[in-house]
Parts: C-alpha cells; sequence; structure tokens
C-alpha cells in the first residue's frame, strides 16, 4: 500500500458513469416496476452506495476512506435502450475516491443484471469510466460525457 501519511487532508470528490444495455422488453420491467425481484434502481442505489463503502475489501491495496458523501443517479434510456449509472464521491482524507466512484457504478450495474438476468441475459455492462476527480496535489480532472 502507498504511503499517504505525509500528504495533507484536502476535500476529494470523483465521479464515474457506466451503462448497461439490454432488450426493450427489460428496461419496460424496470421503468415500469414490474420486475419480479422488485424496485430493481432502488436496490442498485443501496447497492452502488454499499459499493463504494466496501471498496478497500474488495479491491487489493486500495486504502479505506471515511466516505462523506455517495450520490447515485439512474437515468433511463430509452433509445439505446439502456439504463446509466452515475455515481459521485466525496471524502476528506489523504487519498482521492475514483475508486469508490468506479466500484460503486460497478455494482450498481451487476445489481441491475443480477435482478433483471432471469429475462435477459444478454445485457452488457459498457463504457464504464472516471467523469471527473477534484482534489489534492494533482488538481482537478474533467472530462466530457
Amino acid at each position: 500500500m502507498v504511503d499517504v501519511g505525509a500528504k495533507n487532508e484536502t476535500r476529494r470528490i470523483a465521479g464515474a458513469r457506466g451503462s448497461i444495455v439490454m432488450l426493450e422488453p427489460t428496461l419496460a420491467l424496470i421503468r415500469e416496476g414490474h420486475a419480479k425481484k422488485d424496485d430493481v434502481l432502488g436496490v442498485a442505489r443501496i447497492a452502488a452506495i454499499q459499493g463504494a463503502k466496501k471498496t478497500a475489501d474488495l479491491i487489493p491495496l486500495c486504502h479505506p476512506l471515511a466516505l462523506t458523501s455517495v450520490a447515485v443517479e439512474f437515468e433511463i434510456d430509452e433509445t439505446r435502450p439502456a439504463v446509466h449509472c452515475e455515481v459521485r464521491v466525496e471524502t476528506v482524507g489523504r487519498t482521492g475516491v475514483e475508486m469508490e466512484a468506479l466500484t460503486a457504478v460497478q455494482i450498481g450495474l451487476l445489481t441491475i443484471y443480477d435482478m433483471c438476468k432471469a429475462v435477459d441475459r444478454g445485457m452488457t455492462i459498457t463504457d464504464v469510466r472516471v467523469m471527473e476527480k477534484q482534489g489534492g496535489k494533482s488538481g482537478d480532472w474533467v472530462t466530457g460525457k
């Protein structure tokens, strides 16, 4: 694990995004709340938050962080058809929260897959990436959506 003890504590923010592409009837089940396993996006939101909080347990050499905020948003995309997941994670600490944001997105999308796989095993998780990073010595970084 990298020694971050000498670094200053600063406000750290990271945002990540990803998508799960599916069949139109699967998206309709999610949108209308008719999936057999209940509220897909509600459960996926809680799973994403838990994923952010458990990142250090899942990723070797990742520092455990006290998160101050995890915000999860889902967007239904009728044209693709897909669900997009965007996560913003914040902390005050000595290292960034990019891994927490990426893990949260993946766990949220995996939860959607798990809850809908009985009707659509061909769903594809795609385009998972860091969208922004703020704080720390390397400064701020933002990419286009």
